[in-house]
């Protein structure tokens, strides 16, 4: 049987970056990903989409110099974005947080950062197997390696592989990890209580775009909120490269019409419906509602087919929960989507999935897993806590929640466009008092890394 120190199941960023770190540290190190075509992509690859942007601060998270990032990735720079309620609107032209970028942030063509970073894994000298999925794994808890225990991998060719440490990036579709990671629960717990596709998911739905040039806007991400029922639900435009756009949204898996308490005061439903619209129809909608007076959509902002996965659109899935610890003492690293740090809630989480690969190979490599836990607390755990406390307080919002809340943030700006909840709090007024104690609550809620589902010690070996 072929053996390997490292072996990595999933090529995302999490992944990739896994096995990067993993290799450039001397570790004998295996990426195994079964692969997707994408049209403007020769061959397979990881199953990527271009829903894609960056703050200032996540590059930073990430722990690259931005100068590092070639420059077809990048597509355009950013100076702010606007989150629009049915009523209101507040723009933000600062994250408000330290960051060596200089600009607000950028759009970014994700299939080639992915592809740059599998170049890099593979110039560590990882052996990066795309097209080759894994169908099992087991762990043999009483191996007789010095360095704990091993797992055997069963791949999709029928092969079969021994790894001595195993990082499991397997994005939000978790194929392999709720499985793998069910070795090791308590009787009556799965760790597919937190992290089950369909209830740990949001499904994303995005098309190509072409805008008429007067209304393309370069430099600004767009965001709707209270136009469409659901958590965390909500559409988008991205501006990518000429006048094409990213015109897409995010909504919960399974949700029906019959779950809205009232479908009346949402822009993008209308009285007619019987069941809840389609991605592709909610998108028509919002640019009807936004344009439609002076515009035909089909013909004036028409789809581009050759981009994206297929024929101009793509559909992904996008976690949306909180995340789990890693059963270290297996000798097992969970990293991005799949252990749960990706969020519906600030459009994906590929700043995080890139530091949690990091960390895990880099342990790995230096058989050092056990601390792999604490340290990407250390890492992304303030990114964490806010994501988490932010969704929680808009859990249950309607829109005219939405709208109350966009004008506090306005008010707390004192329309300078800066950020937002820590100054000029109390002299927006008791709105934004309660909405900053309110945050405040949810951030000591979940202090400590309280924000993890399943916990460490919870694992059995």
């Amino acid at each position: 049987m072929e053996r390997v120190e490292v072996a990595v199941v999933g090529g995302g960023p999490a992944g990739a970056t896994a096995a990067e770190r993993a290799a450039a540290h001397g570790a004998e190190t295996v990426l195994f990903e079964q692969g997707v075509p994408r049209e403007d992509r020769e061959g397979l690859g990881p199953d990527s989409t271009d829903a894609a942007g960056m703050l200032d601060y996540w590059i930073d998270i990430m722990d690259f110099d931005y100068a590092e990032i070639p420059d077809d990735v990048v597509l355009q720079e950013l100076e702010g974005t606007e989150f629009v309620g049915p009523n209101s609107a507040v723009e933000l032209t600062t994250t408000g947080m330290d960051a060596s970028y200089p600009k607000f942030g950028y759009t970014f063509h994700r299939a080639r950062m992915d592809d740059w970073l599998y170049e890099r894994a593979t110039d560590a000298g990882a052996d990066l197997r795309v097209g080759t999925g894994v169908s099992d794994l087991e762990t043999d808890l009483r191996s007789s390696s010095p360095k704990g225990p091993t797992h055997t991998l069963t791949l999709s060719n029928g092969d079969r592989i021994e790894a001595q440490y195993v990082v499991l990036a397997d994005g939000p579709q978790r194929r392999i990890t709720l499985e793998a990671l069910d070795q090791f629960t308590p009787p009556g717990r799965s760790i597919a209580d937190a992290l089950s596709p369909p209830t740990a998911n949001h499904i994303a739905y995005q098309e190509y775009r072409e805008f008429p040039e007067e209304l393309f806007d370069s430099n600004w991400l767009k965001f709707w909120w209270g136009y469409m029922p659901g958590e965390t639900a909500y559409p988008w435009v991205f501006p990518n490269d000429g006048t094409v756009a990213r015109v897409g949204l995010t909504m919960p898996i399974g949700m029906e019409l019959d779950d809205v308490d009232n479908p009346a005061s949402y822009a993008l439903l209308d009285s007619s419906d019987e069941r809840l619209p389609s991605g592709s129809e909610y998108i028509t909608r919002l640019l009807e509602h936004e344009f439609g007076d002076e515009y035909d959509i089909e013909s004036d902002m028409p789809i581009v087919e050759d981009r994206g996965k297929s024929t101009g659109t793509e559909t992904y899935p996008i976690s949306s929960t909180r995340p789990i610890d890693s059963p270290v003492g297996a000798n097992i690293a969970v990293a991005g989507g799949a252990m749960g740090t990706t969020s519906a809630f600030h459009e994906g989480g590929y700043h995080v999935a890139v530091r949690t690969g990091k960390i895990a190979g880099r342990l790995a490599a230096t058989d050092s897993l056990e601390h792999y836990n604490e340290v990407w607390k250390r890492a992304i755990g303030d990114e964490i806590l806010r994501n988490v406390a932010f969704a929680d307080i808009v859990a249950d919002y309607e829109p005219d929640d939405w709208d109350r809340a966009f004008d506090i943030v306005t008010d707390m700006q004192g329309g300078s466009g800066e950020n937002v909840l820590l100054n000029r709090t109390y002299a927006a007024g008791i709105g934004a008092s309660k909405l900053l104690v309110s945050y405040k609550k949810r951030k000591f809620a979940y202090r400590n890394g309280g924000y993890v589902q399943f916990d460490a010690d919870d694992y059995l070996y």
